[in-house]
């Protein structure tokens, strides 16, 4: 019974769907760092203990929507900015290949055929 369970399960190293906490936590260490801030300093501004937001920045935990708003807006954000730059991320990971040529019109017996 136990091995039905562990294939029931999904194995996050081999999700092709990234978790949102991820990218979340991406996010937000990338638009500090740009600023030139420590954990610190947005720790206190965002009133969330450091090592928690170290956490949520490594994707660790998942912070409830009122921790988030305090964070992104310790960094001067708003929730668009965030969810903008996810998206952004998401788009890149996840764009389609090159588009390929259709394949050519059919024409004779069968295109009248489809036609009629």
């Amino acid at each position: 019974m136990s091995d039905r369970i562990l294939h029931i399960v999904p194995d996050p190293a081999h999700d092709e769907e990234p978790l949102l906490r991820h990218l979340i936590g991406d996010a937000l260490r990338r638009v500090r760092q740009e600023q030139g801030r420590t954990l610190r300093e947005v720790a206190d501004a965002a009133q969330v203990s450091m090592p928690y937001l170290s956490e949520i920045e490594r994707g660790r935990k998942e912070p409830s929507s009122e921790v988030l708003a305090a964070v992104y807006r310790a960094l001067d954000l708003r929730l668009i900015d965030l969810v903008g730059d996810v998206g952004e991320q998401l788009s890149h990971r996840f764009a389609p290949a090159a588009p390929t040529a259709l394949p050519a019109p059919r024409t004779g017996p069968q295109a009248m055929l489809l036609a009629a």
